[in-house]
């Protein structure tokens, strides 16, 4: 097969794949653990506090959290899970960065779902590993800063 036929044919692939994950989830989801905002560990000097905490589903995921006066001023995360799980913890740090400890301590999982326009009901658990990681951050920044 050409290289152009087998890049066509590739193309294809990923277009009936990218169509049927936005039919289970939707195309903001789709968008977001495509290209995850906020991906990667930043340099030492950059955090804060960071955490790492690993799901009822088995997901890890962490967080790092450069904090300056009680605000969240950046927050990058990494995480191992599935698509659901990295859309969920992109959208997280697109709610915190700027706000207060106190704003992140009280988001709930089902606001992170809303944002992200509903997960799938056997993902919902992602929006809950998301929340509780960032909350055990907080709380670990707390106890080092106190």
């Amino acid at each position: 097969m050409p290289l152009d036929d087998l890049d066509k044919w590739v193309a294809e692939i990923q277009k009936e794949i990218d169509e049927e994950e936005i039919k289970r989830y939707n195309k903001y989801i789709v968008e977001l653990f495509q290209n995850p905002r906020n991906w990667g560990k930043p340099k030492d000097n950059e955090i804060s506090v960071w955490h790492a905490y690993e799901g009822s589903c088995g997901d890890t995921m962490q967080f790092f959290l450069k904090i300056k006066e009680d605000i969240i001023v950046k927050v990058n995360f990494i995480t191992d899970g599935c698509g659901a799980t990295v859309a969920a913890g992109s959208q997280i740090t697109l709610m915190l960065e700027g706000k207060t400890l106190e704003f992140a301590e009280n988001l709930q999982p089902i606001d992170i779902d809303n944002a992200l326009g509903g997960l799938p009901e056997d993902h919902k658990h992602c929006a809950e590993l998301a929340v509780t990681t960032i909350k055990h951050a907080i709380e670990k920044y707390k106890i080092q800063n106190s």
